[in-house]
């Protein structure tokens, strides 16, 4: 399978499970307990059809939109996922470029493999940064000033991952940052020579933005649900985030929320984005989809601050039925990480043509010329 094969999500799915270590493939792949959360994010758009309007004169299209402060090309956007240079060297580089390419916004996450600083200095798209709460004042202050000198747009602050999930396809690979090669997942790795080759002999490995407050992650290793659960500051609440959000000034995102009443609590301590988000099934499994709960998280702050629906996002439609139920954009990990894992920034920028293409040849289908027109109208439900 090459990339020029590779036509839609489940297609650099499978070119991803090819060239990755059967461990680092499940990280990616995996969700948290009996996965059912993992694939109702998807399954939920199916519970409403699109109903387009003909003769509607649509020969040019508009997809740009305006979210936390940025004006981006296209109504999705690249959320912030960690370790990315175990998944393909270029890492978080590779996206980081692509979403330069395309006019969006791209996200690092605290995990990441490449520093704020150089992603600040380097590359000239609308960036965020995802922040989780370590137990370390200092590294978490020391975070949000490398963001203000670097000159993100958005701080994100993650509020739904105090502890870490039951991911049960990493407790059966044995999966770390950095990667233990134990005897039980020998042949997994040796079975990717050119992975294994990538990972010896190029950059070391490691957590720039964590490395020199705690070896965690970088230098020893840790399942990732053991460090959310040991690293991490379990006593984050409202007072907590408010009290960043004013330290930071700018726009600034909750990721995570699931509830109106969470919503309206964000935009009361002046939050001015979230992520309506399940951490892509890998947290709470049974917890409802992130497309279930927009419709009433919209109508409840809609009008206070902009609504992401973020994860489950495969096609090109399942943007527009979120944008036509109310959310300002959409942004997703998975589809770009299998990616990334096929075929580093190439592979990146053929997911994003994809779903831009995808993206506009429904918007005409659909008979708009904006995505600003999007509306409920457009949808009926099952």
């Amino acid at each position: 399978m090459r990339l020029t094969d590779c036509h839609n999500s489940e297609d650099f799915r499978r070119l991803a499970r090819q060239r990755l270590p059967g461990p680092v493939f499940h990280y990616i792949d995996g969700g948290a307990d009996d996965e059912a959360t993992l694939r109702r994010n998807t399954a939920a758009f199916e519970e409403c059809d699109l109903v387009p309007s003909v003769l509607a004169g649509v020969q040019d299209v508009d997809m740009t939109t305006t979210v936390m402060g940025r004006t981006i090309s296209m109504p999705l956007f690249l959320s912030p996922t960690a370790l990315q240079r175990l998944f393909h060297w270029q890492g978080e580089r590779a996206v980081a470029r692509a979403a330069e390419k395309f006019g969006t916004y791209f996200g690092i996450s605290s995990l990441a493999t490449v520093g704020i600083a150089e992603i600040g200095a380097d590359y000239d798209c609308p960036k965020m940064f995802q922040l989780y709460i370590h137990k370390d004042k200092g590294l978490n202050r020391a975070m949000v000033e490398a963001c203000r000198t670097a000159q993100f747009d958005a701080l994100t602050l993650t509020v739904d991952t105090i502890v870490g999930g039951n991911r049960e396809r990493c407790l059966r690979t044995g999966f770390t940052s950095p990667p233990r090669i134990t005897p039980r997942s020998f042949l997994s790795y040796a079975a990717k020579p050119a992975w294994g080759l990538n990972y010896l002999l190029r950059e070391r490995f490691e957590l720039p933005n964590l490395k020199d407050h705690i070896g965690e992650g970088s230098n020893i290793a840790l399942s990732i649900g053991d460090y959310f659960s040991t690293m991490l500051d379990q006593s984050l609440d409202w007072a907590t985030a408010e009290q960043i959000r004013a330290d930071w000034g700018g726009e600034f995102c909750l990721k995570g929320i699931m509830s109106v009443e969470d919503a309206r609590r964000a935009a009361d301590i002046g939050a001015t984005a979230i992520m309506v988000s399940n951490h892509g099934g890998r947290q709470l499994d049974g917890s409802r989809a992130p497309f279930d709960q927009l419709a009433e998280i919209v109508d409840a702050v809609g009008d206070r601050l902009d609504v992401i629906c973020d994860g489950g996002i495969r096609r090109g439609s399942h943007v527009l039925k979120a944008l036509s139920v109310g959310a300002k954009a959409c942004s997703g990990g998975r589809f770009y990480l299998y990616a990334l894992a096929a075929a580093g920034q190439a592979g990146v920028e053929r997911a994003l043509g994809n779903l831009r293409a995808e993206i506009e040849r429904d918007m005409k289908l659909m008979g708009v010329t904006s995505v600003a027109q999007l509306d409920r109208d457009n949808l009926r439900w099952r």
